[in-house]
């Protein structure tokens, strides 16, 4: 079966001056098949953003390409719903004006904007919310609204860049657990970064572990825990078993990398 998304020798480096240059992210090959939930996971440097903003369209490679449906990603597209750290509302605009905003540019008919936009404001449970102003919501209440946005222009893939980084802990999981909700109810492809070893175990079909300087494919591990997860799941020993192991594959490339930089400086 042919993958939802594919990086295909993706390489990206980045023009410091005088004539020096970064470079990002270093030939990385991934598939990421149709409905599939992979979280991403690595140290700081590994080009995790830099992956997603290629696969967004919001960036080019320096060589190597991303596939989405066989087609090569060439720039934005209303198939790929993009959610970043900050929510990025408008906030002269109501919940309602924000979700519907996508439909409206598209051309939909009023009527049609407000009943898809009605059905995800519910999804994320801001129904009661939906004439607010951004300014009067908590910070996960926006974070949900920019999440039904993005649902409601009906992309095949939702791409997430540390989306709950920002929030407490307890919003955080509240979050965690209304997002896997809706994603079992849509069954959309998710490429989700994360910095938290927990967060990527727990949403996840699959956690993909970058390596830094360069930014590469270090490891895929396979998160054999059955849906819908709950807080038995996250209490569990098959949880702390995978989670053990995803931490160990991070943390020791961090500890490799702080003792090569002390050998650099002495």
């Amino acid at each position: 079966m042919k993958p939802k998304i594919s990086f295909q020798g993706v390489s990206r480096q980045f023009d410091l001056g005088h004539g020096e240059a970064f470079l990002a992210l270093d030939r990385l090959s991934l598939d990421i098949a149709d409905g599939e939930f992979v979280t991403v996971v690595g140290p700081s440097g590994c080009g995790k953003s830099t992956a997603m903003n290629i696969a967004a369209g919001l960036m080019k490679p320096s060589a190597g390409a991303v596939l989405v449906d066989g087609v090569e990603v060439s720039g934005p597209g209303p198939e790929r719903g993009v959610i970043f750290q900050q929510y990025a509302l408008f906030p002269w605009l109501t919940v309602q004006e924000n979700v519907e905003f996508g439909l409206k540019i598209a051309g939909v008919e009023r009527a049609e904007r407000k009943r898809t936009a009605d059905h995800f404001i519910e999804l994320v449970g801001l129904s009661r919310f939906a004439d607010a102003l951004p300014k009067m919501l908590s910070g996960g209440m926006k974070q949900r609204c920019a999440i039904a946005r993005a649902y409601a222009v009906n992309p095949k893939i939702l791409l997430m860049d540390e989306p709950f980084g920002a929030l407490d802990a307890l919003t955080r999981v509240q979050l965690q657990d209304q997002l896997l909700s809706t994603w079992s109810r849509e069954r959309r492809t998710v490429m989700f970064i994360t910095h938290d070893v927990d967060e990527a175990v727990y949403l996840a079909n699959r956690v993909i572990v970058m390596a830094a300087k360069p930014g590469r494919l270090h490891r895929i591990i396979d998160v054999g825990l059955p849906y819908p997860r709950n807080e038995a799941i996250r209490l569990s020993p098959e949880f702390a078993a995978i989670r053990n192991s995803v931490w160990h594959e991070v943390y020791h490339q961090h500890a490799s990398q702080t003792e090569q930089k002390a050998l650099e400086e002495n």
